[in-house]
C-alpha cells in the first residue's frame, strides 16, 4: 500500500506543503557530527510517516546538508515532494584554511560564506545548490537572513527571484529570517509568495502575530513557521534549568513561563513540545511547521507531535491563564 502524505496546506503560487516540513540544518553537522547513514535513515522515516516538504540551505555545513539531502531524496519521485533551499550566501573556496573547522558547523573550513544578494549572486547560488542537491529544480527559494542587506535583497535579490519564477526555475520564492519586522516589510513592499519566520511564531514569542501574520493574510502570502521550540526551551515535556532560548541560555523568567506552559499542557494530557509544534498551525496563514530533524526517531517524533489530537480546551486554558498574551 502506498504511503499517504501528511495533510497539506496550499496558498497562492506556493505548492501544497505538508504540515510538517523537514528542516535539514542538522545534516550539516550543527553542534554534533551526523553520519550519511543517519541522514538517509531519517529521510526514510520521515517519508514513511508522510513528510513531503524538505528544506535546506548552502549555509548548513557549507553545502553538506544540501548534498546529503539530495542523496537521500534521489530515488524518490521528484513530483511527489517539495524542495526548498536558500540564496544570499555564496560559498567561496578557502584552500588556505586546510585543517581548520568551520565556526558554525562541525565541518572542514573548505569554504567561506560571502553575502551576495545581487542578480548574479542569486543565480550563481541557486545553480550551485542544484548541483549539490543533484536536481534540475527546486520548488521554493528563500532569501536567507538579509537582516543587514535590506537595500540589495529587497531590490536586486527580489527581482532576480521574480525572474527565476517567471522562467519556471522556481515555483515560488520568499524570505527566511529570525525576525518578524523585516519580513513584514518584504510582504508589504515586494512580490513575495511566502515567508519563513523562525522563532517569532511560538508559544513564547508571538511577535509575528502583531503585524506579519495579519499582513500576510491580507496579501495572500503564505507563512512557514520554523524554530518553534525557540532553540530548545519548548522541546522537552519537562523544562530543565539549563535550557536554551534563541541560541543562548534562557533566563529564569522564560524558564518559569515555559514550566507554566508545560503544567497546563500536562493537565490536558498533552506534552509541551506537541503544543509548541501545533501552535503556529492555529493560524490559517501558516501552511507548514519546519522542524529541525537529525535522526529517524526525531522524524517520527516530529510527525507524532504535529498530528496528535489537541483539544481546543487547552488553548482556551492557556489564554485564560495569560500564557498566550503577546
Amino acid at each position: 500500500m502506498p504511503v499517504q502524505p501528511l495533510p497539506s496546506r496550499q496558498s497562492g503560487r506556493v505548492p501544497a506543503l505538508t504540515v510538517m516540513g523537514y528542516g535539514a540544518s542538522q545534516f550539516g553537522n550543527l553542534n554534533k557530527v551526523t553520519t550519511d547513514e543517519e541522514s538517509f535513515e531519517a529521510i526514510d522515516a520521515a517519508w514513511a510517516a508522510g513528510v513531503r516538504y524538505f528544506d535546506t540551505a548552502p549555509h548548513y555545513g557549507l553545502g553538506l546538508s544540501e548534498r546529503r539531502l539530495g542523496m537521500a531524496l534521489r530515488d524518490r519521485p521528484r513530483d511527489e515532494y517539495v524542495l526548498s533551499t536558500k540564496v544570499g550566501r555564496l560559498l567561496v573556496p578557502t584552500p588556505d584554511r586546510a585543517g581548520e573547522t568551520d565556526s558554525d558547523f562541525l565541518v572542514p573550513a573548505s569554504h567561506r560564506r560571502q553575502w551576495d544578494f545581487s542578480r548574479d549572486g542569486i543565480r550563481r547560488s541557486l545553480d550551485a545548490s542544484l548541483e549539490r542537491l543533484g536536481v534540475d529544480r527546486v520548488d521554493i527559494a528563500y532569501l536567507h537572513d538579509p537582516d543587514d542587506w535590506w537595500a540589495e535583497a529587497s531590490t536586486a535579490g527580489v527581482d532576480a527571484l521574480v525572474e527565476l519564477r517567471d522562467e519556471g526555475v522556481v515555483k515560488a520564492f520568499g524570505v527566511g529570517m529570525n525576525q518578524a519586522g523585516m519580513l513584514a516589510d518584504f510582504v508589504r513592499r515586494c512580490d513575495v509568495d511566502l515567508v519563513m519566520v523562525a522563532g517569532r511564531c511560538t508559544l513564547l514569542d508571538r511577535s509575528a502575530e502583531t503585524e506579519l501574520l495579519p499582513l500576510a493574510a491580507e496579501r495572500g502570502v503564505a507563512v512557514v513557521a520554523a524554530a518553534v521550540y525557540n532553540s530548545g526551551l519548548l522541546s522537552r515535556p519537562t523544562v530543565p534549568d539549563e535550557a536554551l532560548y534563541d541560541y543562548a541560555p534562557a533566563d529564569r523568567v522564560l524558564v518559569e513561563r515555559a514550566r507554566r506552559l508545560a503544567e497546563v499542557c500536562a493537565r490536558h494530557g498533552v506534552e509541551l513540545p506537541a503544543a509548541a509544534a501545533q501552535y503556529p498551525l492555529r493560524h490559517p496563514e501558516v501552511v507548514s511547521v519546519v522542524l529541525g530533524t537529525r535522526t529517524a526517531d526525531q522524524a517520527r517524533e516530529g510527525v507524532d507531535r504535529l498530528t496528535r489530537p489537541i483539544s481546543d480546551d487547552l488553548w482556551a486554558d492557556l489564554e485564560a491563564e495569560g500564557l498566550l498574551n503577546p
